[in-house]
């Protein structure tokens, strides 16, 4: 079974001066990644490795689960970078086979995409959400539209 913990980065600061790849989190961005760390941690969802996209935001966000799930320090792919649905997936499917439960922290539209590609439901990825889509397949590049099931979704705005 593979088994997916998609990650949209954390709310990020819409200033100008910055350029997009640049961008850092929000103080409130960091704490939102901390509480929801934090949640995954408590549900016991902890992947294995995380993967994320290379801007600066999203590193951030992945450097926290990292530290609070006691991860090895992420692994990062330029094309998860403003990535479609399609490169997403290319991503996807050539994930190490040795790895069953995968963090992928990256951006929308492209997460939203693909948890609505892979098990058909649409919640709503805004910053720091997370969810948690399971594959009963044993290879990452059998994975494929409505392959998968959504198990469980969180936003900061929820509750415990």
């Amino acid at each position: 079974m593979k088994k997916l913990l998609l990650i949209r980065h954390a709310k990020a600061v819409h200033d100008m001066s910055y350029d997009d790849y640049e961008r850092p989190l929000k103080h409130s961005g960091v704490h939102d990644a901390e509480v929801m760390a934090e949640r995954v941690k408590k549900e016991g969802l902890i992947p294995q490795v995380l993967v994320t996209s290379p801007s600066l935001r999203t590193q951030a966000t992945a450097d926290i689960f990292s530290e609070f799930l006691s991860l090895p320090k992420p692994r990062e792919s330029q094309r998860i970078y403003e990535a479609s649905r399609i490169t997403l997936l290319e991503v996807i499917n050539e994930f190490p086979s040795e790895f069953d439960f995968i963090g992928l922290v990256g951006h929308n539209p492209g997460l939203a995409q693909l948890v609505n590609y892979f098990t058909g439901e649409s919640p709503d990825l805004t910053p720091g959400s997370i969810a948690l889509v399971t594959f009963d397949l044993d290879e990452w590049p059998l994975l494929s539209r409505n392959t998968g099931g959504l198990k469980w979704f969180s936003s900061p705005k929820a509750e415990d």
